[in-house]
């Protein structure tokens, strides 16, 4: 499975991202980001019946937090996945980031277990020369190396409040090249779907203040760094809330799906700046 984040996951899942293409100055009223915990309850979709996979289950935690300065997230997860003729793989992935609320700095770390044993870890810092411009990434595992990233890149939370707010806006269609470290790879390229406004369902908002906001449809398609490939690596779809909580997912690989259900959701508190 390719490594993904969302701001929801890459090591296997990515959560969020897409911005309109080209450079420009950030939005004037970015989004109200709501900091919340959520957990959500992976299972299999969808697969096609050459694809060898027969089964797929885990949990997936999901922290996104807001310090003065910056925004924190914490992805972690276990998923199993069941094969017709081999043996079952448990994949365990931790990816925890921060960044600037400025969006122009960038700290991150990935680190994936397959049945027990150290897969990969990954860590480094990557800034930008400002709004549009270029930057670097320093990769201090899995061996130092510096990545020019292009003009343009965005990082995962600026890259969901963009998103948000260009949905507000009306935009249905959205390109971007993000970089978020969950691979040894440069930025990639995000293009976004973004259907029409959808109002809070009233059920599922009894569960939470968090979920009694309205959201949009959108379905984003990870392309890789390498632009010769013109098919995705894959796609997610998603509930994007405006308070950039997702009420459910759907990571689509082309061969199989696996769907992730929100099962709980708490707000975190807001730092006293």
């Amino acid at each position: 499975m390719r490594k993904c984040l969302v701001s929801m996951p890459r090591a296997g899942i990515v959560l969020f991202g897409a911005a309109i293409a080209g450079a420009g100055a950030w939005p004037v009223a970015a989004a109200e980001i709501s900091p919340h915990r959520a957990l959500y309850t992976m299972s299999l979709a969808s697969a096609r019946t050459d694809s060898g996979v027969a089964a797929a289950q885990g949990k997936m935690a999901y922290q996104w937090g807001e310090t003065c300065d910056g925004w924190t997230i914490e992805q972690h997860y276990k998923l199993t996945m069941g094969y017709a003729e081999s043996a079952d793989v448990e994949i365990v992935s931790n990816f925890v980031t921060w960044e600037s609320k400025d969006g122009l700095h960038y700290r991150y770390n990935q680190r994936e277990t397959r049945n027990g044993k150290d897969d990969e870890e990954i860590r480094g810092v990557a800034a930008l020369e400002g709004v549009g411009k270029p930057g670097v990434a320093n990769f201090e595992k899995p061996k130092p190396q510096v990545m020019n990233l292009p003009a343009g890149t965005i990082f995962p939370s600026a890259h969901t409040i963009l998103l948000i707010d260009q949905a507000k806006g009306g935009t249905s269609f959205l390109t971007r090249q993000v970089f978020d470290g969950a691979t040894v790879e440069n930025a990639v390229l995000v293009s976004a779907v973004i259907g029409p406004r959808v109002e809070p369902d009233t059920e599922v908002a009894k569960k939470s203040p968090l979920l009694q906001h309205p959201g949009w449809r959108m379905r984003l398609a990870f392309f890789p760094a390498d632009q010769k490939q013109e098919q995705p690596d894959y796609e997610l779809g998603m509930l994007l809330l405006d308070n950039g909580v997702s009420r459910d997912m759907l990571i689509d690989y082309g061969d199989y799906a696996i769907r992730a259900t929100l099962d709980k959701i708490e707000p975190l508190p807001k730092p006293n700046c």
